[in-house]
């Protein structure tokens, strides 16, 4: 029996969000305040004994709430609902268990569904005693109705927990109520939830000593290990010597060391671990014990806080999971049908090496614990939240799960505010691919699974943060990514106060992820390249105001249709933006230069061109290098730069890192701060205006 889909309504920014789970593992992403804590946190209240706040509920119903006393209106208030669905088969032990949930109208064994919601018990009592509480005066109470269950103990005397059965009908799912009771008892023997948390508290602080390592392996032995079959036997053990006692841990603890030695850390250079006894007579059953770090060679041993957080972190996490599966494991009645186990953030302090590999060290841990309680079958279900594009590297794409904040869909909704989330899986996802050329060899179009192969190479390779970004910058080539950071503060410095990710993705790819981003809603601007070519024969570069010049870039081609440098350039402001994808393709435009009474309209094809022309004088004045002297008259001066550029000889990364290093006040290129400015408008309001300084 396995977890097959959660929905969760009206709990913090999850109004309405429904959240597939993988047969292993599920991993949670998004940016910050995304809703990823929250998932974990609606399943600890109903299932992991947490208490119900009044601010689990949605902001949208607190304002309902608050309007309910006036208007006696039952529709204003609402239930904090968790619906869990699970496969299950009808031939297996798990039907006769779970029969009570199972629909009388349909002859559909295989999937069962529970629905817990939270809500007011009475509706007749709230409203009386929050009048006592706070009656009218002048027409005004003390407190809002939400601010008096925010009191006391108001909220869990006042509010309830229900159960019932689901099943779907047609489209339709039809809730069944069981006894509140009964409803608990058979979730009890349905799933296991578990949980590492976030805030683990791996330090070396003295003050935190409950969260040390020695701790753990000490509840680990208190509730999973063979203990002395009676005090007095511990203490003649501890009284003739607690070497005894020490042997009797690298027994019992011989096949966990194994384990984390499997792990990777320590290093085969590294100190080796071993556990020694520290017990007194009197606290001998208290699992008392220090983890020391031993160098064999020496034979010199070190306390617990001589080693690194990163190491302690992962052995925790690797003690933690393996307890959590032999408690369930080992429940003798009754135990439940499936587990999940939920870890939050657990790239903290490890290296990107470790990030990598440990949802793999995880699972090694979980198949040793399986065989040795003697069922390999017998696997947890996975539920991972992180920020680490490292851990996403080892993660199949189907199994991510996205978190995006977005508007509430209410009228009363203050504009722009992102105070709700919705939740895309990726095992959804299918890119569009338009019936149309990539390329100017004849080739045909890529198929959806051909770009969807793409999308995943190259999220692999490149450690992508997308899924953590506010927005995406899409780029050609290294000088548009190393001038980025720069430009921004230049042209629209509010821009720092979002998460961004620039996507170096050359002029032939940046298209492919359309229907990705699309997918994700995430806003992104393109910068692209005109890369203007002769129109006849086999298309060789030219200037870009070369009559009759086509572009050769796929991404040009692809958004607006178009191929004719021309016509792309009359473009408008208006025909870059695409609203509903919140898209904008922004490329060369024309830089009128001029010295003394010469001007010289200069186009370019290159982001390089465009950087010399819009700062032609510092390059004039040799304040900046282009590696050739520019000749005096103005037209020449155009061609010879062109001519510079496309040469084998110019190193563009060196031009980007010399204008990096150069104290000039350069100008950012027209077409690139255009499109700055149109992504700073799109994320965040208009700033205050200020006043020129005196």
């Amino acid at each position: 029996m396995k977890i097959d889909k959660i929905h969760i309504r009206n709990f913090r920014r999850l109004e309405d969000v429904e959240i597939d789970i993988e047969d292993r593992e599920t991993v949670f992403v998004g940016p910050n305040n995304s809703g990823k804590t929250s998932a974990t946190a609606i399943i600890r209240c109903f299932l992991g004994g947490r208490d119900f706040r009044i601010h689990d509920f949605a902001v949208s119903k607190i304002l309902r709430l608050n309007s309910f006393v006036e208007t006696g209106d039952p529709g204003l208030l609402s239930s904090i609902e968790l619906d869990i669905w699970f496969t299950i088969d009808p031939a297996g032990i798990e039907f006769g268990r779970a029969f009570s949930l199972l629909p009388g109208l349909t002859d559909e064994y295989t999937r069962i569904g529970v629905r817990m919601s939270f809500g007011v018990a009475d509706q007749e009592k709230l409203s009386a005693d929050y009048l006592a509480a706070y009656p009218a005066i002048d027409g005004q109470h003390g407190k809002t109705l939400a601010q008096y269950l925010g009191l006391d103990r108001n909220l869990k005397r006042l509010f309830a927990i229900t159960y019932a059965s689901l099943e779907k009908v047609a489209d339709e799912i039809v809730a069944k109520p069981l006894d509140p009771s009964e409803g608990s008892s058979l979730l009890k023997t349905l799933v296991r939830v578990d949980f590492v948390d976030a805030q683990r508290n791996i330090d070396d602080a003295e003050e935190h000593r409950s969260n040390k390592l020695s701790a753990a392996f000490a509840a680990f032995y208190k509730k999973n290990l063979q203990m002395p079959a009676a005090a007095t036997a511990a203490h003649a053990v501890i009284d003739e010597n607690n070497k005894r006692l020490t042997e009797h841990y690298a027994d019992q603890f011989g096949g966990l060391m194994t384990l984390i030695r499997g792990l990777g850390v320590p290093s085969i250079n590294d100190r080796s671990l071993r556990l020694v006894s520290s017990l007194s007579p009197e606290t001998a059953l208290q699992g008392n014990t220090d983890l020391l770090y031993v160098d064999a060679a020496n034979n010199h041993e070190l306390p617990e806080m001589y080693n690194g957080l990163g190491f302690k972190n992962l052995i925790y996490m690797a003690i933690q999971a393996k307890h959590f599966h032999a408690q369930w494991a080992r429940t003798a009645i009754n135990r439940p049908l499936c587990q999940l186990i939920f870890i939050e953030e657990p790239e903290v302090h490890l290296h990107a090496q470790v990030q990598q590999t440990f949802i793999s060290k995880i699972w090694t841990v979980l198949s040793d614990s399986a065989r040795e309680e003697g069922d390999n079958n017998l696997v947890p279900q996975l539920v991972i939240t992180t920020h680490s594009s490292h851990i996403l590297d080892a993660v199949d794409f189907a199994k991510v799960r996205y978190f995006r904040r977005c508007s509430p869909q209410v009228d009363d909704a203050a504009p722009g505010v992102l105070n709700v989330s919705q939740v895309h899986s990726l095992r959804a996802f299918q890119p569009e691919v338009p019936p149309a050329a990539e390329d100017e060899a004849g080739e045909p179009p890529l198929t959806p699974d051909q770009v969807l192969a793409f999308l995943k190479k190259y999220l692999k390779l490149t450690h992508c943060d997308l899924f953590f970004a506010d927005a995406a910058i899409l780029v050609e080539g290294a000088v548009e990514k190393l001038l980025l950071p720069v430009m921004i503060e230049k042209v629209a410095p509010r821009l720092n106060q979002t998460f961004l990710t620039t996507l170096e993705v050359g002029g032939a790819y940046a298209h492919r992820f359309e229907g990705l981003l699309s997918f994700l809603h995430i806003p992104y601007l393109v910068i692209a390249d005109l890369d203007s070519v002769e129109a006849a024969g086999r298309h060789p570069a030219c200037r870009a105001d070369a009559a009759g010049a086509l572009t050769s870039n796929p991404c040009l081609k692809h958004f607006f249709r178009q191929n004719v440098v021309e016509r792309i350039l009359a473009l408008t402001p208006a025909d870059k933006e695409h609203v509903a994808s919140r898209r904008y393709v922004t490329f060369q435009s024309e830089v009128v230069v001029e010295e003394g009474a010469a001007s010289q309209a200069m186009r370019s094809r290159t982001v390089e061109e465009a950087f010399v022309y819009q700062n032609f004088a510092l390059f004039r004045r040799g304040e900046l290098v282009l590696g050739v002297d520019l000749p005096p008259l103005l037209p020449d001066a155009y061609e010879q730069v062109y001519q510079r550029i496309k040469s084998d000889g110019f190193k563009k990364t060196d031009f980007a890192m010399a204008v990096l290093a150069s104290s000039q006040d350069w100008q950012v290129p027209t077409y690139i701060a255009e499109g700055l400015l149109w992504l700073e408008r799109l994320l965040l309001p208009p700033g205050p205006v200020e006043e020129a300084p005196i």
